[in-house]
């Protein structure tokens, strides 16, 4: 079998179903496999583009996203997109082109070292200088992108290589199971909680990454012990949960913070560094930590777990509640569960989450307020409908304010947090999903990062829903200059007439000048059945000081001003 014919073989063992990417010379003989493939390419509009789709891609699915490039400027252009994906724990496989392997010593034209360029932001980066290798070199890209914490790969295809022979027949998607926790690990843990006055259970991204909900939810219904996710980990936990303290991840200056603060033991549950440093809750090193997540935990000085358990964490969850149930049967003393008691910070603090939602979700002030906008796209969309957030001001409301209720169904970039994802994600998220609503929320300035992805939704007829949070300004940049030093400087920019640009790609196009407006043209949107729609829509950000500064006094007093 040809090599290139035999990668795509590959490929198709592995159950890849779409590959997102733009053609080059050096990967000309792939291409040409590819269009014999059941495998679905689609041609994007630049190669940032399609390492995006591939990590949403990734996300939702549990499968692999794969994007292909070709050699140099198409290679350079895949780094921000798989440094996204690797940061974000984003199953994704780059493939890229290159020139004759004959030439890869010495210099010549568009070659450069990309296997090496990929090392920082992969697990694993490899040239293919041996087609009989190619089944090994796939399967390996994939199982190392699978295995925990997941991640991105990338493979190199030299052209010369693409056109050898091989014989070795692929070796295809092969099942992984994780070991089962350590009893006395499970015991501690359960003996811990028991003893706790001020338990919490902190959920981060691999609980959301695994869909260990099930296990999670069980917990928190048996035992009424209070939760906080992180940005990646929403939706584990409905929102609207009576113990459920919602997200957490705003730097120093967060709401649920307070509550943190205030627990005894924090029964960390695939939670993950890169979101949310432990200094921020853990600085006088004073938290009992019970850690549950897949692998060890980080090496950190405010991160040092009392009791670790590394392994599957929906088994390991089932299991510290089962040890619970039977701890209490043996020993009296043991506070019982669930405990009708509830910590007055905890109350406080789910009251002030609360708070926080209702209070605008009636203003028809215009531009609209952040709480207004995500009140009204929740309003609009089902439970199991998909937001996908791009980053900026809007992330850190969304994240705060937006109800997610199912793993999946609100997708924030919080590791790397890359600007001009949004619109991206929201096409792969269709493709995976055809059935469900899908919304990008993005800034005016993430938007326009990469716009010409509106061509690849009109031409591939996808309905997705594009909103524009207008203010003409880098917002997120602005407000944190001027919290710091009292103004702002190089943040300001114009912005194109957003409905002639939808136009302009044959996607349909509004600007809503009242906030009524807004959700009118959203319910127009999910009318709409075979392309996307852009919505703008112009917002106040004035309140953003509530994001950087969230304390009770404040907040309250915010609060009272404005009744």
């Amino acid at each position: 079998m040809k090599a290139s014919d035999l990668l795509v073989s590959c490929l198709e063992s592995e159950g890849v179903e779409f590959i997102f990417g733009i053609p080059g010379e050096e990967n000309a003989d792939l291409m040409m496999s590819l269009s014999k493939s059941k495998i679905k390419f689609i041609l994007t509009r630049h190669e940032q583009g399609a390492a995006f789709m591939a990590d949403v891609y990734g996300r939702l699915t549990g499968k692999v996203g794969v994007c292909l490039a070709t050699l140099g400027p198409g290679a350079t252009n895949l780094v921000t997109g798989v440094a996204n994906a690797n940061m974000d724990r984003s199953r994704l496989l780059a493939i890229t082109g290159q020139t004759d392997s004959h030439l890869l010593h010495k210099e010549s034209h568009q070659n450069l070292d990309v296997v090496k360029m990929f090392e920082p932001i992969t697990k694993w980066s490899w040239s293919i200088r041996n087609a009989k290798n190619i089944p090994e070199i796939v399967r390996r890209a994939f199982k190392i992108a699978l295995t925990e914490k997941p991640g991105a790969t990338h493979i190199e295809l030299p052209q010369d290589i693409a056109k050898l022979e091989s014989d070795i027949p692929p070796i295809g998607f092969q099942d992984m199971f994780r070991p089962t926790a350590n009893p006395d690990q499970i015991k501690k843990a359960a003996k811990m909680i028991l003893q706790a006055k001020k338990p919490l259970l902190f959920v981060g991204n691999g609980c959301a990454r695994e869909d260990e909900s099930k296990q999670i939810r069980e917990f928190v219904e048996k035992t009424k012990i209070f939760s906080i996710n992180t940005f990646m980990g929403k939706g584990v936990i409905p929102d609207d949960y009576e113990t459920h303290l919602q997200t957490i991840g705003i730097k120093d200056a967060d709401h649920a913070l307070q509550a943190v603060l205030d627990a005894d033991v924090i029964i960390s549950v695939g939670y993950d560094l890169v979101e949310y440093t432990p200094r921020m809750w853990n600085s006088n090193l004073d938290k009992k930590i019970i850690h549950v997540d897949f692998t060890p935990s980080e090496v950190y000085t405010f991160y040092r777990p009392d009791v670790e358990i590394n392994s599957d964490i929906g088994y390991a969850i089932e299991s510290i509640l089962k040890e619970m149930k039977k701890l209490q049967l043996q020993d009296s003393s043991l506070d019982p569960f669930p405990r009708k008691e509830i910590p007055e910070i905890f109350k406080k603090v789910r009251s002030e989450v609360i708070e926080r939602i209702e209070t605008f979700k009636d203003d028809d002030s215009y531009p609209i307020k952040p709480e207004k906008l995500i009140v009204d796209v929740r309003n609009a969309l089902g439970h199991d409908d998909i937001v996908i957030s791009d980053v900026g001001t809007h992330k850190l409301w969304i994240s705060k304010i937006y109800q997610t209720f199912e793993p999946n169904t609100c997708i924030i970039p919080n590791g790397f947090a890359s600007m001009g994802f949004a619109l991206q994600g929201a096409i792969s998220a269709k493709l995976a999903y055809p059935e469900k609503s899908i919304v990008a929320m993005t800034g005016d300035g993430g938007f326009l990062m990469n716009v010409q992805e509106i061509e690849t939704a009109v031409r591939l007829k996808l309905p997705v829903i594009i909103v524009i949070w207008a203010d003409n300004d880098f917002n997120l940049i602005s407000t944190k200059q001027k919290h710091e030093f009292g103004t702002s400087v190089f943040t300001e920019f114009g912005n194109p007439n957003f409905v002639q640009i939808a136009e302009s790609f044959g996607a349909v196009g509004f600007h809503a000048k009242t906030t009524s407006e807004f959700f009118n043209f959203l319910q127009r949107a999910k009318e709409t059945s075979d392309r996307p729609t852009v919505i703008a829509v112009d917002v106040d950000y004035t309140r953003n000081e509530v994001l950087l500064d969230d304390t009770f006094p404040l907040y309250v007093d915010s609060l009272n001003h404005r009744k």
